[in-house]
């Protein structure tokens, strides 16, 4: 029975990323973006409506990357890690739904409800991925973490497609001079699918997986939980050398995935600058979202054979070679070649990197240290996309721009190189135990 109920909560985990997933495909990477440029922002200058774009994309992440690791700290203390991905939830949940109402013009409630939905997505991130640890076994926690990330990509992969459907067919059933209204309001009730997607896959997590118990630190006994947050960050800081694998791991991490995130943010306008059509790159973005789903299963399960570090060590190998062919692209075919290449490890990085992370915390601070994660997350989109831009500032094109993101992989490598994983681990077991012996003290129990 305890076993099936196990298994249970594991599939009521993956399938948050199914729930989420749908954000960040339709409303983060293809039909929002287009519907602020070309209607919530119609009428001012399209550059400008490109720059409102970015500076509510980096608010909006700044926000979530200053809250994380402070609410991450506050969930852990109250032992509110479910409350907490609700509460997020719900934000982003509302953001997005409010997006229908934006039309012609717009732009400004355009900014401010994705602000909220994207604010929304990423604090629940924090507290979906601090319940890993406690959701699956260590001997299982890669495979369960590559299977979120697979049922992501079907899941955000599925109503992308059925969102296209619906913006790109369904007006076409109407007179032509109609067609722009029915498109408009097709593109706006993609939005409110993502809403209703995201909240009803998010049920099964919220009645299946169970609250991890509450621990205190020495002293916290009488804290509020603000006071309770910064106490722990700030002995989190002081005792950062007990840490000093799982920092070293944080470092590598933020270094590798600027190029990681590089690509995949640039990948679309880099396309199009070389003459790339709008259907080939829209048709590698859903083929990327299938394909990544057994490719991350397929990882997690290489893991049990070579290690979670040599997985890594090969997705990043393979990004390098990536970004070197990226330099030759010339043809349409060769851009589905490299957008296939990509699906094979974009998954199996991921969610490895964050199992590794998993192994490396103690779980009574996985919150906390996961507010930490995201932080670095939302952070290494700045150092790729800035060289990608300099680099064809000076050249006057973006084929060096690609090759450049190699020194981020070959990087990343080296730093990881130095990250002994089972000392990592011993840490986190050491502080645990000193949690618990402290908790069986403050009860008045022998330790």
């Amino acid at each position: 029975m305890e076993e099936k109920q196990h298994k249970r909560a594991i599939r009521a985990w993956t399938m948050y990323d199914w729930a989420n997933s749908a954000f960040a495909t339709t409303i983060m990477a293809a039909v929002l973006p287009v519907y602020y440029s070309s209607v919530a922002a119609a009428g001012i200058p399209a550059h400008m409506a490109t720059a409102y774009w970015g500076f509510t994309t980096s608010i909006s992440a700044l926000l979530a990357a200053i809250l994380s690791p402070v609410l991450g700290a506050v969930a852990d203390f109250q032992g509110s890690k479910k409350k907490f991905l609700t509460i997020f939830m719900v934000i982003g949940v509302t953001g997005t739904a409010l997006l229908y109402f934006v039309r012609s013009g717009d732009y400004l409630l355009a900014s401010l409800f994705f602000l909220f939905g994207n604010i929304g997505f990423a604090g629940s991130l924090v507290y979906y991925d601090a319940l890993l640890p406690h959701v699956a076994r260590p001997d299982e926690i890669d495979q369960v973490s590559s299977r979120g990330y697979a049922m992501g990509y079907i899941g955000g992969g599925v109503l992308l497609a059925i969102n296209l459907v619906m913006i790109m067919l369904v007006p076409s059933f109407f007179p032509e001079e109609q067609a722009g209204t029915i498109t408009q309001l097709m593109t706006r009730l993609s939005f409110v699918t993502v809403a209703v997607w995201w909240f009803i896959f998010t049920l099964p997590l919220l009645k299946t997986v169970s609250e991890p118990p509450r621990r205190l630190m020495p002293g916290e006994e009488n804290f509020k939980p603000i006071q309770a947050s910064f106490s722990r960050l700030a002995k989190t800081f002081k005792d950062i050398r007990r840490f000093r694998d799982l920092a070293l791991f944080l470092l590598a991490f933020w270094i590798y995935a600027n190029g990681i995130g590089t690509i995949i943010t640039m990948a679309t306008i880099y396309g199009a600058e070389i003459g790339i059509s709008q259907t080939t790159l829209i048709g590698t973005l859903l083929m990327v979202q299938f394909l990544a789903a057994p490719f991350a299963i397929g990882f997690g399960w290489l893991s049990k054979k070579i290690g979670t570090k040599t997985c890594i060590y090969l997705s990043l190998t393979i990004y390098t070679l990536i970004a070197i062919a990226g330099y030759f692209l010339k043809h349409e075919w060769q851009f589905w070649v490299l957008g296939a290449a990509v699906a094979t490890v974009q998954g199996g990085s991921q969610a490895l990197s964050r199992s590794l992370m998993g192994k490396m915390i103690p779980k009574s601070k996985s919150a906390e240290f996961y507010g930490f994660f995201a932080v670095f997350e939302k952070f290494a989109n700045i150092l790729g996309p800035a060289l990608f831009g300099l680099v064809s500032t000076i050249m006057g094109e973006s084929r060096l721009s690609i090759v450049s993101l190699v020194i981020f992989f070959g990087l990343g490598i080296f730093i990881l190189t130095k990250v002994n994983v089972e000392r990592g681990i011993q840490s986190a077991q050491l502080d645990e135990k000193e949690m618990d012996a402290s908790n069986q003290l403050a009860a008045g129990t022998p330790a």
